[in-house]
């Protein structure tokens, strides 16, 4: 008689799964709320202070992403 051994399954298990999308909350959350802090400070600057630092007003949403790609 052969007995054939199922390796058992490995892999994530349902704790493991719960903290890895907990930290995906976690890290889109941070990103989110980096995005927001640079838009706000740089869209409450004059369009004066602007051009002084070489940004254009429609620049902002693209340096806000940047940004929070770093976080």
């Amino acid at each position: 008689m052969a007995f054939v051994h199922a390796p058992s399954r490995t892999g994530f298990h349902v704790a493991e799964r719960f903290n890895v999308a907990l930290e995906a909350i976690k890290s889109f959350r941070a990103r989110g709320a980096a995005y927001n802090r640079c838009y706000n400070e740089l869209a409450q600057l004059s369009d004066r202070d602007l051009n002084d630092i070489g940004i254009s007003r429609m620049d902002i949403p693209t340096i806000a992403a940047q940004e929070a790609a770093k976080v």
